[in-house]
């Protein structure tokens, strides 16, 4: 779990997604929370880092799903991601983060 977080490429599950989303979460309120003592302008540069790590896991959540990680730009798109089930064995994106039908995949590929 939490391999490649900067990366776009692969599948992830939902599990890591929604950890994503609460570390997300706290970084945001974090940041926000010093900003307010400090001063906001070199803390707001803080908050790329998490941004573009939620944008990467969402994509490969979208991957995981048999989407393009375009997918995360539409409406209410994020509630199918947190309860959807990926799809079962490999895709065009990788194989399944589960380990489900990857084997059965590998078998038919080599026969």
């Amino acid at each position: 779990m939490f391999k490649a977080v900067f990366s776009f490429k692969g599948r992830i599950r939902r599990t890591e997604y929604v950890l994503t989303q609460i570390f997300y979460l706290i970084c945001l309120y974090s940041i926000i929370a010093i900003a307010e003592t400090e001063g906001s302008e070199p803390f707001s540069l803080l908050l790329l880092i998490p941004i573009y790590i939620l944008i990467a896991q969402t994509a490969k959540r979208c991957h995981d799903r048999g989407s393009s990680g375009w997918f995360m730009l539409v409406p209410f798109y994020g509630i199918i991601l947190l309860f959807g089930a990926g799809d079962y064995g490999p895709n065009e994106y990788g194989d399944n983060p589960k380990g489900e039908g990857n084997e059965r995949q590998s078998a038919e590929h080599y026969n």
